[in-house]
């Protein structure tokens, strides 16, 4: 395939792309690592807010930032959210604010209160002194009341916390699934094209050894010049034979056909696939080089070129598939 044929072929492939054209809610397709979510909402008193947003990561990296007298629900919100994806860096913030009520309570020491009149009696009688005590009197006497925290109910608050957090987890999770999306659209594109290549390079190999014999003939007749001596047409044959056997490439074209298959159903699955596609990436290249290596052909090899370009556009996109 020449430069000017690949040409028209990548503008149809972009023009595909970003067509935008949806395959359905309900289809199964994979996943970008790159996502958003945020939902807020009152429970009561408080109102609690949940944000979570990943990137890029060879592996799963999930880090929680939580108010500090809420650390117990850490490990809760990590497996929460490591539910909904395999690998990632990803950074949640959960925010819990007391919006009407009180955190803490005063409460009064009864027993010190009692102390502090069986005294001011003791003082009335001993001296015979007016027992004047009121609560206002009583009220500024130190220790008499404490401030304490309102105990929450932990449970229900983590259960609060949680409600917010499927709601932020599946906006999440909507913008992975419409990154993952585009990146089928692009994926699928890209390795049709590279498909059509091979598929060039398997219609024309066959005329490589037609030139390859048709070369050995005229070297032949070159060499043997003016004597009596004729080529011999079975050794010409012969080492055609032996050549057909060294460029044949129909091994390396199987199976790139079945990897080029294999690729296309794994970005169809909603299944965490990104380190399927970077392995048969590797593959899928091991065998475009060792076709180019076995023929030499020009056009081969600007086909070779060609489809190693989309090869490795193709790399760089599955880097954002989970």
């Amino acid at each position: 395939m020449s430069e000017q044929s690949a040409a028209p072929a990548e503008r149809n492939f972009l023009r595909k792309a970003g067509s935008g054209t949806s395959r359905g809610k309900n289809k199964k397709m994979i996943k970008s690592m790159t996502g958003f979510g945020r939902a807020k909402q009152t429970f009561g008193d408080f109102e609690i807010g949940f944000e979570v947003k990943s990137v890029n990561n060879r592996f799963s990296d999930v880090s929680v930032r939580l108010p500090r007298i809420y650390s117990y629900m850490e490990d809760g919100v990590k497996k929460l959210v490591g539910s909904r994806l395999s690998r990632g860096k990803t950074d949640v913030f959960v925010s819990i604010e007391r919006i009407s009520g009180t955190s803490s309570q005063i409460v009064s020491d009864t027993a010190l209160i009692a102390s502090y009149l069986d005294a001011f009696k003791n003082i009335s009688e001993t001296f015979s002194l007016k027992n004047d005590v009121t609560v206002s009197t009583v009220s500024r006497l130190p220790d008499v009341f404490s401030k304490r925290l309102t105990e929450e109910d932990e449970d229900a608050m983590w259960e609060n916390v949680k409600t917010v957090a499927v709601q932020a987890l599946d906006a999440f999770d909507a913008m992975r699934s419409a990154e993952g999306e585009a990146l089928y659209r692009d994926l699928s594109a890209r390795i049709t094209l590279i498909e059509k290549m091979a598929d060039h390079i398997a219609s024309v190999s066959p005329s490589y050894l037609d030139e390859y014999r048709a070369r050995l003939e005229a070297k032949v007749r070159e060499l043997l010049g003016d004597s009596s001596l004729k080529p011999d047409d079975s050794r010409i044959l012969t080492e055609v034979a032996l050549m057909a056997d060294k460029l044949d490439t129909q091994e390396e074209l199987t199976r790139l056909a079945s990897h080029i298959s294999q690729f296309r159903n794994i970005i169809k699955s909603d299944q965490p696939a990104g380190r399927k596609l970077d392995f048969l990436v590797q593959e899928i290249n091991r065998e475009i080089n060792t076709t180019g290596s076995k023929c030499q052909m020009l056009e081969i090899s600007k086909t070779v070129i060609d489809a190693k370009a989309e090869l490795e556009k193709i790399r760089e996109q599955i880097q954002n598939v989970e």
